[in-house]
């Protein structure tokens, strides 16, 4: 069960306002990994004003902590990065990990769902901060502060009749609408979105299994598109479709952003700032889009290295020593910081966690 800080420790308000503090005065953060091929400098990414240090292996776990597959990562307002992983040890393992900006592990939770660690979004809602969670092996998406204490876990929604057991049902991420709702993606059970409203009860589903207009196939991650400029919307990584779909914020198809070399793409999920769009690939790059969803740039993106991380199924993500500096295998989640930097979770079973320091 997710708990609270220990019996003898600050209250949750107290507990909040020292680790918010602590982020203040935190120093830059301490960097481990890629280099260039001389090893004196780390591999730059990107073109243009979109360059980044590539700093591979970022954060230093707690003693006797080892990643599973790395699938999320949001950061909350004070700075503090979150990473939710998914670990396959017999003994269960804390699957969600708090780093300050140093890099340092400042608290860890979530044994009761080590095997389903998946999609981890940040909302505020009056004055605190809240997670939710998604967990691929007991089926369920969570809502829990930022400590970890439970407030409420879902599994399907019994009232769209979509569903006759819980097997069909395994949410990948979750989407904040503009009302106080939320956003339900069923990406690894029957491909529909699911909307709730502010008191987390349900309000309609759209998709579906297919190809068409208005369907999906593995729609993983979702977000609400409210760049400046734009009538609010969600778009969906179709990842399965090798696309991005959208949908106006009560489940309607409004198009499609394909990529001009689909058998390149497999969006997994999202992150906005200002007017530019996240979107970790899982076929080893990081997309930039603009307002007009136009490509920025794709970091890390070199077709050869593509087909060997799709080759063999998969087998270079069981690989490290063959993985090279300044290049993804697998991105599965990404955000930006409030200085325009960027962090990468990947999916390989050792975990890896890629710190993007914006540099132009």
């Amino acid at each position: 069960m997710p708990h609270s800080p220990p019996a003898g420790s600050p209250s949750r308000r107290q507990f909040f306002q020292v680790t918010a503090a602590a982020a203040a005065t935190f120093a830059a953060p301490a960097f481990v990994g890629a280099t260039d091929k001389t090893g004196s400098k780390p591999v730059i990414v990107g073109s243009g004003d979109h360059q980044y240090e590539c700093h591979h292996n970022w954060g230093l776990l707690p003693d006797g902590l080892a990643w599973g597959e790395t699938h999320g990562v949001a950061i909350d307002e004070a700075g503090f990065v979150y990473i939710k992983h998914r670990s396959h040890t017999p003994e269960p393992v804390d699957s969600v990990v708090v780093f300050d900006p140093s890099g340092k592990a400042v608290r860890s939770f979530g044994k009761e769902y080590h095997h389903g660690g998946h999609g981890i979004d940040i909302r505020k809602e009056g004055n605190e901060e809240f997670l939710y969670l998604c967990d691929v092996y007991n089926r369920q998406f969570l809502k829990t502060t930022l400590g970890g204490e439970q407030i409420w876990k879902l599994c399907y929604p019994f009232e769209s009749q979509e569903y006759q057991k819980v097997g069909q049902f395994n949410p990948t991420n979750v989407a904040f609408g503009v009302d106080g709702g939320f956003y339900v993606v069923d990406g690894y059970g029957s491909h529909y979105v699911h909307q709730f409203d502010a008191q987390a009860r349900w309000v309609r589903s759209w998709g579906g299994l297919g190809k068409e207009p208005g369907q999906l196939q593995t729609p993983h991650g979702i977000i609400l598109d409210n760049r400046p400029g734009r009538t609010p919307s969600l778009v969906v990584a179709d990842r399965a479709n090798n696309r991005l779909q959208y949908f106006t914020l009560d489940g309607q198809h409004l198009g499609f952003v394909l990529d001009p070399k689909p058998e390149h793409t497999f969006p997994a999920h999202f992150d906005i700032q200002g007017t530019e769009l996240l979107v970790p690939d899982l076929f080893a790059r990081v997309s930039i889009y603009d307002l007009e969803n136009r490509p920025i740039v794709h970091l890390g993106y070199d077709p050869q290295w593509t087909e060997r991380v799709k080759g063999d199924m998969f087998a270079l993500r069981k690989d490290p020593k063959s993985w090279e500096a300044g290049k993804f295998v697998h991105p599965h989640d990404a955000c930006f910081d409030r200085e325009g930097n960027i962090y990468v979770v990947e999916w390989v079973p050792t975990g890896r966690v890629t710190f993007l320091k914006k540099v132009s």
